[in-house]
């Protein structure tokens, strides 16, 4: 009998704290968990969360006590302070290792607590994750066994005085529980090195080795891997040397784009699982096959808050308001776009993460990513989102039979007008002027405001078709290669002063 066949005892559902109550209840439970164990740092004494505790309304005191903070805000105030090697400041204990994320568009960057607890309840999420295995059908239990795949940062992490510092996937993969050692590849000597190059090297020669059943990862770098080995070894699909390959577990962007590319690679289809797993915390994942949505982890060791994404909340440039209006999960609506507000095991508090998302269903908490505050378009209230980017893109895949696993997008203004510049990555043979035609369609069909600016102000677009390579390779000069780092999908800033520059120079 397996694990998926069998009720689980009531002392494991409620050690995993599987969903009992309704999500509001669950939120005010992890509040109140959180506010608990920080109360005595030196964040919880200024915010005063003794006092929210005793309050009746301890959501409503929370946010008329505690303002809401970005990463440069909360790390310039508090953050800082615990780099430094200080304990007890917005979590109790000192922060031993730090997640280096910048985002897909910022140039330096961030160092992200990554704490004993945040780490427990990602690990309690996977496992809720892998249980609901069970509801996905011909699911074969025996893959559980094999060989998991996952492409991660360096687990040969940066070492600072009294830290370490990598890829939240690095962090995990070096702090692996051993009795997943076994199963886990491309194992621990591999997964050390910093040199990308290498590491696909080493990859691609043990790779027949291995009886893979679950690949890990960003699709771009996970897609790059099986066309080397493919290449390598002479095969037809990745089946040829994994035949026990069933489920992709993916994650930090709409996997649409890479899914026509992806497929061509494989000899039988492949179960899909999308996670949102970001730096700051597990916060969401797919749980059933029924759906593309993801459910919210709103039971574990995340308080979520959700700010409308409209001009009353955020400026033209994507930078939220002081005082925002801030939403608990009851309170949010189906079919509009929040920014989300999250407080965590790790001292995040009401620290806005950058990401937009859309309740598909409310009552399961059950969302999509629609985009990041700051990676969409509006220079004259057109207000186009990444996901209508992404979809525009996957209608003209699938209109003009051709794959297109990567694209940006940048604003652009001359003198009083302005347009958009498409850049795509495809290796396959395309028309850039139909191409330009069919997205700028699609996307008037798609978004009703980008439609009338198309009209007016929004006088141009223009597309360019580069191999998908040329993507890589500017990701590769930057140094965000592998892992988690994946291109961003509307360029701005001295990312496309950068972009453009890096273009010129290959083409010259």
């Amino acid at each position: 009998m397996s694990l998926f066949e069998i009720s689980l005892p009531r002392s494991v559902a409620k050690a995993l704290r599987l969903p009992i109550r309704s999500p509001r209840r669950q939120q005010i439970r992890v509040l109140k968990k959180l506010l608990k164990k920080a109360r005595f740092t030196e964040f919880g004494q200024q915010y005063r969360f003794d006092e929210i505790l005793l309050s009746n309304h301890p959501v409503k005191k929370f946010r008329d006590l505690v303002p809401t903070f970005n990463y440069n805000t909360i790390y310039e105030h508090w953050w800082h302070r615990t780099l430094e090697g200080k304990r007890d400041v917005c979590w109790p204990g000192k922060v031993k290792y730090f997640a280096l994320s910048s985002g897909t568009s910022e140039a330096s960057s961030k160092y992200i607590p990554v704490t004993t607890d945040l780490m427990k309840g990602n690990r309690i999420v996977m496992l809720k994750q892998l249980l609901t295995l069970r509801n996905y059908t011909n699911f074969p239990v025996r893959s559980i066994g094999k060989g998991w795949f996952l492409i991660s940062g360096s687990t040969d992490l940066q070492k600072g005085p009294g830290y370490y510092a990598g890829d939240l996937s690095g962090i995990t993969t070096k702090r692996l529980p051993f009795w997943f050692t076994p199963f886990y590849k491309p194992g621990k000597k591999i997964s050390r090195h910093k040199d990308w190059n290498r590491k696909l090297d080493e990859i691609v020669e043990k790779a027949p080795d291995w009886d893979i059943s679950f690949i890990i990862g960003v699709p771009a770098w996970i897609q790059m891997v099986m066309e080397r080995i493919i290449e390598r070894y002479n095969l037809n699909t990745i089946h040829d040397i994994w035949p026990n390959l069933t489920l992709f577990v993916h994650g930090g962007v709409s996997f649409e784009p890479y899914k026509k590319g992806f497929e061509k690679l494989l000899g039988k289809p492949l179960i899909y699982i999308e996670t949102y797993l970001a730096s700051e915390g597990f916060l969401a994942y797919q749980d059933s096959q029924s759906t593309q949505s993801m459910r919210l982890v709103t039971n574990e060791h995340i308080f979520f808050e959700f700010v409308p994404f409209n001009d009353e909340n955020f400026d033209a440039e994507g930078n939220m308001t002081d005082q925002p209006q801030a939403l608990m999960i009851n309170e949010v609506e189906e079919g509009k776009d929040y920014a989300i507000l999250i407080s965590t095991s790790a001292g995040a508090w009401r620290y806005l993460i950058g990401d937009t998302i859309r309740f598909t269903n409310k009552e399961r908490a059950e969302i999509i990513i629609t985009g990041r505050t700051k990676h969409f378009l509006s220079l004259v209230g057109e207000h186009l989102s990444v996901d209508n980017m992404t979809r525009a893109i996957q209608m003209v895949s699938d209109e003009m039979n051709v794959s297109i696993p990567e694209f940006t997008v940048a604003g652009v203004s001359h003198n009083a007008s302005f347009s958009h510049d498409w850049f795509v990555g495809s290796n396959d043979v395309i028309d850039a002027d139909l191409l330009c035609k069919k997205i700028d369609a699609n996307l008037q069909a798609l978004n009703d405001d980008y439609a009338v600016e198309r009209k007016s102000e929004l006088i141009d677009m223009s597309v360019n078709v580069f191999p998908e390579q040329k993507f890589i390779d500017f990701m590769r000069r930057h140094g965000k290669v592998g892992g988690q780092h994946k291109f961003p999908r509307v360029l701005k800033g001295k990312m496309y002063e950068d972009w453009k520059e890096f273009i010129a120079s290959e083409n010259g």
